[in-house]
């Protein structure tokens, strides 16, 4: 018995550094989509990067992530998610080393896709990692510290990159927005190799690569998401033509997945997740919230910079409370979550919107460079809001999905991250452009695009009150023994 007490010590312990490794690697690849958008300038003045050029460096970025998502968590869930983790980390790191050494502008938006592949890659591994090692309130925990992650990736990178090109100035700057990842992946990589459990894959999946799938889902998203992330750059209605293409694409992955599992056939995705309340109801959730979520530092930054006049780096700074709150929101809300279930998500998405509320009557009253200060407070009770969403809403999406199917659920989970933050902001930042066109000033603008961030995260909380009042009314069963850990305490999907 004294034999076993100090090595079930060391196991924690590894467990616990294993997730500081997957939050380092989580952080730098979400890190890496906001961080940019600071250093555009700086771009279009070093390497002589056109309008079409930067959109692409931000917006491809986001497609190739996406496009990846789903694919790369099955592959972790039958080749084993260490070695997929490895593996997107190497290339994450390889491709930030050539984004920073780009001779032009169109190598850099080469490498920026390669560069969001590999993120895409990472990300649902992270998911699948944390299903393997934890459970119960240390799966709740875990998925907490995660949720910190997204919430401080999120709001930290202006900042971050503000940073960076104040001190290597404008010329050259933006190249260290991609250098500063080299040391951080390789250290990341060295303790991933020494800290991360090897996985067997599925039993009898092995072989079970479903390519049709693959090119399915892939040509759907990429049909849906292109449009979105390219509304401001692509004139015309045409592009929108896509979204019906995206449809049907859609349908007949889904048509195809079904046949796979009638045939007994490993399916890319597992379609009987969907049956399972909590998981399709979380990721709608996701979905909904992101789009109203992200369009935040979207407008805000713009009407500080444009509106205001601020820095690049100040109107970065003045995000940071809303990322200070987010990070202790997540925390909370990772140690909550397994007592209060779906009500901690509710009181989440209402801080956020009292939050962003807040932040309209602000702007009105204090309008000017003094604005920043005046918002700080309101920002940092969204910021709250926003970590007590999304770690809770993680864990109980997460939470009855088995361990064999982490890897494509936890992509599908973030897929619908991404694709909502890409249909918010061209929502948003259309109601903002169009109120700035019809000679608007910028702190109209502002609030219109706050207030239509808001109505959407009013949809999300709708849906959250809907699925509270469905769960009393018609209770589930409690998952499997085999999916919970002896001390559990009850399920927090109820």
């Amino acid at each position: 018995m004294t034999m076993a007490r100090p090595s079930r010590a060391t196991d924690d312990r590894r467990r616990w550094r294993a997730l500081a490794v997957c939050l380092t690697a989580g952080f730098m690849t979400l890190l890496d989509s906001s961080i940019v958008n600071v250093a555009l300038p700086s771009m279009e003045r070093g390497l002589g990067a056109d309008a079409a050029d930067l959109s692409w460096v931000v917006s491809g970025y986001a497609l190739t992530f996406g496009l990846v998502l789903v694919p790369a968590g099955r592959l972790g869930d039958l080749r084993g998610r260490r070695e997929a983790f490895l593996f997107g980390l190497a290339l994450f790191t390889l491709a930030s080393v050539a984004c920073g050494l780009a001779p032009g502008a169109g190598w850099l938006v080469l490498f920026r896709l390669l560069q969001g592949a590999a993120s895409g890659i990472v990300a649902p591994q992270t998911t699948g990692l944390i299903q393997q090692m934890f459970q119960g309130a240390e799966r709740a925990r875990a998925f907490g510290m995660l949720g910190s992650v997204v919430g401080l990736s999120t709001a930290v990178g202006p900042p971050a990159g503000g940073l960076l090109i104040e001190a290597f100035g404008t010329g050259d700057g933006w190249r260290w927005v991609f250098y500063v990842n080299v040391p951080i992946g390789m250290a990341a990589f060295v303790a991933a190799l020494r800290l991360l459990p090897r996985s067997p894959g599925s039993a009898g999946e092995r072989d079970g690569v479903d390519l049709p799938g693959v090119l399915l889902l892939g040509t759907g998203v990429l049909a849906l998401m292109l449009p979105l992330v390219q509304e401001q750059e692509w004139s015309g209605r045409l592009k929108w033509a896509l979204l019906p293409l995206a449809a049907l694409l859609l349908a007949a992955f889904w048509a195809w997945e079904r046949r796979q599992g009638r045939h007994g056939r490993a399916p890319l995705l597992d379609l009987t997740l969907f049956s399972v309340r909590s998981f399709t109801l979380g990721v709608l959730l996701n979905l909904v919230y992101f789009a109203g979520f992200t369009t935040v530092f979207f407008v805000y930054t713009l009407f500080l910079q444009n509106g205001v006049g601020y820095s690049a780096l100040a109107a970065g700074l003045a995000s940071l409370p809303f990322a200070v709150g987010s990070a202790v929101g997540a925390a909370a809300g990772g140690r909550l979550v397994v007592r209060h279930g779906r009500r901690l998500v509710i009181v989440g998405l209402g801080g956020v919107a009292v939050g962003l509320l807040a932040v309209v009557g602000a702007v009105e009253v204090v309008p000017g460079r003094g604005v920043a200060w005046a918002t700080a407070l309101p920002l940092l009770v969204a910021g709250i809001g926003s970590g007590v969403t999304i770690s809770p809403n993680t864990t109980l999406t997460l939470a009855r999905v088995p361990v064999r199917r982490a890897g494509a659920a936890g992509g599908v989970l973030v897929t619908a991250q991404r694709i909502g933050s890409a249909a918010g902001i061209a929502v948003v930042g259309a109601v903002y452009f169009a109120h700035l066109a019809g000679r608007g000033t910028p702190s109209a603008a502002l609030q219109l695009g706050l207030l239509t961030a808001v109505g959407i995260i009013v949809i999300a909380l709708t849906l959250a009150i809907a699925d509270l009042h469905e769960r009393r009314t018609h209770p589930q069963p409690a998952p499997p023994t085999a999916e919970r850990a002896p001390s559990q305490e009850p399920d927090p999907t109820h």
